[in-house]
């Protein structure tokens, strides 16, 4: 690789932040990056209605986006070719072509399955002589994949690979790599440490509240329990990201709370991660692998359910998260993990069983071997090869099978709502 074309899609800071993290470890590698909105290349109507319908559902209208990404799974043909959503995602298939060819890029990573929908169309209407990816930023196989035609697709985990080959992504196209997160992450900060640079006290036992890049779910309400449920030698840090009425709110009710912490958008989320001992957040893909990267145990706030579900059921089911569907029960049961080490290491142990491989640098050596190896499938040398500098994940293998069952008897998974 030489020169990489990275899109995302402005929908979010998730899959903003895992194109943002192969960026960074590809340009560490002399590797020539450019990224961008692959809404860009659709009319300014589309895609400003694209980009500010989905953030407006996901923060004020949870239900609708729930719905949506519901019927989306039980309709998988609304992305079908020719169909009216299909016309609509594709019309900047040609100035898409057009960037990608002027700019003589060899490689094009898709970090949103908007942005592996244009690209495909692309690849069925030419002949497209560059490497194309796709990188799952949730542990879960999104709606509309089957209609999918690029050359990689790489997942989180070995047990979701073979859920993206039942959904027609065959061939060994499937490679298991982990969500890519930023080198920042892996930089660690002992505990009392990094709590005395934020202010937090080095014995005290810090929760740590996310509610997303966009601030959503039922946050004031559950930091009213949990402020209300704190004992001596607690503290909670609440990161409203960019909602700044969220954070103005919380500000006045809790102004003179020396152990209630609003904090807006920051760049400090490893400090503030290696700082606390548990953490209590929407289940977003980007934000759970965070997570598990510094080994930090997790409370769920199902705020929005769609693909957010399946992140939950996953860490749920490793034993490595808890979740409820009462906001009183979640500040309740946050407490009592807080009040009790053994749960807490019990949790942290259990993200030991997930063997999350390099992120963005597999997926570097994936695309640099000249015969595709790693691919989920028959390993051939250079797949062993890969193999043995990237050891998959070894301890998630029964959650696949797990859900498997869960939507045999139920029909699909029922998801766990915030009341």
């Amino acid at each position: 690789m030489k020169k990489v074309l990275l899109l995302s899609c402005s929908t979010g800071q998730g899959h903003n932040s895992c194109a943002l993290a192969v960026k960074e470890y590809l340009e560490g590698q002399n590797i020539d990056c450019e990224m961008t909105d692959a809404l860009i290349f659709l009319s300014g109507e589309i895609a400003d209605f694209m980009s500010w319908g989905h953030c407006f559902m996901y923060r004020h209208l949870p239900g609708l986006f729930r719905w949506g990404y519901g019927y989306s799974e039980r309709h998988p043909a609304v992305f079908k070719e020719n169909s009216g959503i299909y016309k609509m995602l594709t019309s900047g298939a040609e100035r898409m072509y057009q960037f990608i060819m002027q700019r003589q890029f060899d490689s094009v990573i898709c970090t949103h399955p908007f942005a592996a929908m244009i690209l495909t169309r692309i690849v069925n209407n030419h002949s497209l002589q560059v490497r194309t990816a796709f990188i799952a930023t949730d542990y879960t196989c999104y709606p509309g994949m089957e209609f999918c035609n690029l050359q990689y697709y790489f997942v989180p985990s070995r047990c979701l690979a073979k859920e993206f080959e039942e959904n027609g992504i065959s061939g060994g196209r499937t490679i298991a790599a982990g969500i890519p997160v930023r080198q920042k992450m892996y930089d660690r900060t002992d505990k009392a440490d990094a709590k005395r640079l934020l202010g937090i006290g080095a014995r005290s036992r810090h929760l740590l509240v996310m509610c997303g890049s966009m601030g959503c779910g039922p946050i004031a309400k559950i930091v009213k329990y949990i402020a209300g449920e704190l004992t001596e030698g607690m503290e909670v840090s609440v990161i409203c990201g960019t909602n700044r009425k969220l954070k103005e709110k919380l500000e006045r009710k809790y102004r003179g709370n020396d152990r209630v912490h609003i904090i807006g958008y920051t760049n400090q989320m490893s400090l503030y991660m290696d700082s606390a001992d548990l953490c209590l957040t929407k289940p977003g893909g980007i934000s759970i692998t965070e997570a598990v990267v510094k080994k930090l145990p997790m409370v769920f706030v199902n705020a929005v359910a769609g693909c957010e579900q399946y992140n939950m059921d996953f860490f749920v089911k490793m034993g490595a998260a808890v979740t409820s569907g009462s906001t009183k029960e979640l500040a309740k049961e946050s407490i009592r993990i807080l009040e009790s080490e053994a749960r807490r290491q019990k949790m942290a142990d259990a993200l030991n069983s997930y063997r999350y491989p390099g992120g963005a640098e597999k997926i570097f050596h994936s695309l640099e071997d000249s015969s595709g190896a790693a691919a989920c499938g028959e390993p051939g040398k250079e797949q062993e090869k890969l193999g043995q500098r990237f050891p998959d994940d070894m301890g998630d293998r029964g959650i696949y099978e797990k859900r498997k069952d869960e939507e045999q008897r139920h029909g699909r998974l029922q998801s766990i709502q915030v009341s």
